[in-house]
């Protein structure tokens, strides 16, 4: 699986956007490695979530996304910002198959447990087990973070911020799921107190 080259193009321009409209905070990207493999695993709030996470190192981040991303216009867009495109109506052992891959080639990989954008009032919706499998699979470190704030113009009221790397060291994906999800949210817990 090679980089895109447009990604690399693409990435300063996002970065100088995000800085501009958002001013973003970042906390903890000394846990961030240097170079994969890795899982960057975290609650997802807002259509940029992505971006954020893309000016959080500078490896290129392979995240996994809805399907439609890849169709019309908008996959002249996608396909050359390293998407792995998911099937979200069916169990896609498909796209859970080229992420595993892409970690098997030092890749890094992003994804949103949750599936989808949390719009209820739940800290956070159920984890999907992909993010724990793939770690899990390849034996590679799952960098847990939380985004926290809203993406208002030109507020200072995001953050994002990045946990302590940790490796998946149980057979039952299930309890490590469990366990990813309720340290992510009670990080996020401890941020709204």
């Amino acid at each position: 699986m090679k980089d895109p080259l447009f990604y690399k193009i693409v990435r300063p321009l996002l970065k100088i956007f995000m800085k501009v409209f958002f001013h973003p905070k970042y906390i903890g990207l000394e846990n961030i490695p240097k170079g994969g493999p890795y899982v960057l695993c975290g609650n997802h709030t807002n259509n940029f979530d992505s971006v954020l996470l893309v000016n959080c190192t500078k490896d290129v981040i392979h995240f996994l996304a809805k399907d439609s991303l890849m169709k019309g216009w908008k996959k002249i867009i996608f396909k050359n910002m390293a998407i792995i495109p998911v099937n979200r109506s069916i169990h896609d052992k498909g796209a859970l198959d080229n992420a595993i891959n892409a970690l098997k080639e030092n890749k890094v990989i992003g994804i949103f447990p949750e599936g989808t954008i949390n719009r209820t009032k739940d800290i956070v919706m159920p984890f999907k087990i992909g993010a724990v499998k793939m770690a899990h699979d390849t034996k590679s470190s799952i960098i847990p973070f939380i985004i926290t704030g809203k993406y208002k113009l030109f507020k200072n009221d995001l953050t994002i911020e990045f946990l302590k790397p940790h490796k998946i060291k149980s057979d039952d994906l299930t309890k490590e799921n469990e366990k990813l999800m309720q340290l992510i949210s009670e990080k996020l817990e401890e941020k709204r107190k």
